[in-house]
């Protein structure tokens, strides 16, 4: 190191420190980005994304109560077949003799050519999809990373062996691999969540292998070995975490096409069996009615299909573009 040689008494400025400082004693540093998503300020700022958080918790809300609160079982048939649902005008004098006069309730959406009623149905559907759908994505996400992570970390033909499976299966449309799991395995719930579980894999381990790959060059990583870290400690405690929030925002767009990839099963006959109330299978039995001109069987659920993915959707987007 260079001796000083500023007279006595000479206070060192930045420069004359910098001349002190030798070629080896510069440790180069990466800089980070600290990636942070305001919720609460989100929310109030941005329309899209608040509507789709309402429409999300709507969705869980009916999913826990939309049976307990629906007027009639969503699951026996009331006796009145084939009814259509009233004026709109009527709908608040309706209201209130069914809340204040104790009148039967009114069927708000019609009932079905089996006399089920639409309203009760359509509010009890959340239960059975958004349990399917959130289940698989859950789980496609805690496996998908977990074999991201070790894709991205470990360099192994075995490795190499999993993403070529992985570009395999997607390689295939979404909804035939689906089916055809299904049709294999046999058609019961969880044969459905098996078979979007495994559908919806390839997205997480892509995801998290891309950010893993991303997260290994940084100085956390070469420090967490320098201190005598296993490698798998290394991976699972140090990159892993650091490597969750894109796949954590996927999870909501995964929820949103899961429950309409349950729907569209059930739509063709490989999901859920009647009369269990479920969108896709309302829509199915109520799709050849439109052209006898009782189109509230279908409609009444196909929207509120269209109302959940667009909100799971625009959740996941709003923060995607946060995060990016």
């Amino acid at each position: 190191m260079n001796e000083p040689t500023n007279p006595p008494g000479h206070i060192e400025t930045p420069e004359d420190i910098d001349q002190h400082i030798e070629p080896h004693m510069v440790v180069e540093t990466i800089p980070t980005k600290r990636r942070q998503i305001d919720l609460v300020k989100k929310f109030k700022e941005e329309k899209l994304f608040a509507f789709g958080v309402i429409i999300v918790f709507l969705s869980i809300f009916l999913a826990f109560f939309g049976p307990m609160i629906s007027p009639y079982d969503p699951n026996f048939a009331t006796g009145n077949v084939s009814v259509g649902p009233p004026n709109i005008l009527d709908w608040p004098g309706l209201f209130i003799d069914t809340v204040f006069l104790g009148a039967d309730p009114p069927h708000w959406f019609g009932t079905d050519n089996s006399g089920l009623d639409i309203f009760s149905r359509t509010i009890s559907a959340p239960r059975t999809d958004l349990q399917i759908a959130l289940i698989a994505a859950l789980l496609s996400m805690a496996i998908g990373t977990t074999l991201g992570l070790l894709a991205g970390f470990f360099r192994h033909f075995l490795t190499e062996i999993l993403m070529r499976i992985s570009d395999l299966l997607q390689a295939f449309p979404v909804f035939i691999t689906a089916m055809i799991l299904v049709a294999l395995s046999g058609r019961s719930t969880t044969n459905i969540v098996i078979a979007l579980t495994i559908v919806y894999l390839p997205i997480f381990i892509r995801l998290t292998r891309a950010e893993v790959l991303g997260q290994m060059p940084r100085g956390y990583v070469e420090a967490a070995r320098a201190v005598g870290n296993s490698e798998f400690k290394v991976a699972f405690k140090h990159v892993l975490p650091n490597s969750l929030v894109p796949s954590l925002i996927q999870l909501s767009t995964t929820v949103g096409f899961a429950i309409l990839l349950t729907s569209g099963l059930s739509f063709v006959g490989a999901g859920v069996r009647p009369p269990t109330a479920e969108w896709g299978l309302m829509i199915a039995l109520g799709a050849p009615q439109i052209i006898l001109g009782e189109w509230w069987q279908s409609i009444f659920p196909g929207v509120a299909i269209s109302l959940t993915i667009f909100g799971y959707a625009a959740v996941g987007h709003g923060l995607e573009e946060d995060y990016r």
